[in-house]
């Protein structure tokens, strides 16, 4: 019964209303209620606390401290950002891996491989740029022999040959059987010219073939790293090689 009544006569008395900013303060705006003046209060010991806190993990610094994110972070607008490791990945390669399968690289690795010894077969790897020069060794038995040494007569050849690695015939063969072959100077220099070709050729083919070999490492690397499993970084990615990484051993079931 007191409920209803107490029910009944709330319905019956003034509503309250909080006090409005007085017309000769309406220039400063609306007038701050409690609720408000709680919000803001709670905002302003919020942001006390925080600079308090800072302030004593400030003090508590120790100066020897060294945390990786010291040199692995950059100052942009203000905000520190982690920097984003760059991978060591040339234009070409980049594109290939974006574009093209490992089946489909190692496909044209090998046949650049068979290619590199095909020329190999032809050409004997005479006279070749960068090969390591041939050492053909002596043996004498006096100071006198070494002096008077002549090579020309060691090798029964011409001093004229001497310099040639291959087709270097003695005297005897010389005296017995014809020349053969070209002996024009001007196609003897368009022959040299035709076996330089073709050693650049073989150059750019393996070289082709050493980055048809790398590519593939990296791609095969990047289908490694899709697996779950814990792995740590143990070399970085360069033009030249894949990165290495260590997995954590898992058992087979």
């Amino acid at each position: 019964m007191s409920a209803a009544f107490r029910k009944a006569a709330k319905a019956r008395q003034r509503p309250h209303r909080e006090r409005a900013q007085p017309a000769s303060r309406t220039k400063l705006g609306l007038l701050e209620k409690k609720k408000d003046y709680r919000l803001r209060a709670q905002d302003y010991h919020k942001k006390q606390n925080a600079l308090r806190a800072l302030q004593k993990k400030a003090l508590d610094k120790n100066p020897d401290e060294f945390y990786f994110k010291m040199i692995r972070t950059e100052l942009k607008d203000g905000v520190h950002v982690i920097k984003q490791p760059k991978d060591e990945v040339t234009p070409e390669q980049v594109k290939l891996m974006r574009t093209q399968d490992i089946k489909y690289v190692e496909m044209k690795r090998v046949a650049e491989a068979k290619k590199i010894e095909r020329l190999k077969a032809e050409l004997h790897l005479l006279d070749a740029a960068g090969s390591a020069p041939a050492r053909h060794l002596f043996f004498v038995d006096t100071e006198r022999e070494v002096q008077e040494f002549d090579i020309a007569t060691q090798l029964d050849t011409l001093p004229e040959l001497i310099d040639r690695v291959y087709n270097r015939p003695t005297i005897a063969t010389l005296q017995r059987e014809t020349l053969k072959g070209a002996t024009d100077p001007a196609h003897l220099k368009k022959l040299a010219q035709q076996r330089k070709n073709q050693y650049d050729l073989l150059r750019q083919r393996i070289e082709r073939e050493k980055a048809m070999f790398v590519i593939s490492q990296k791609i095969q690397t990047r289908k490694d790293l899709l697996d779950k499993t814990h792995k740590v970084k143990v070399k970085k990615e360069t033009t030249t090689g894949p990165a290495i990484y260590k997995f954590k051993f898992q058992r087979k079931r």
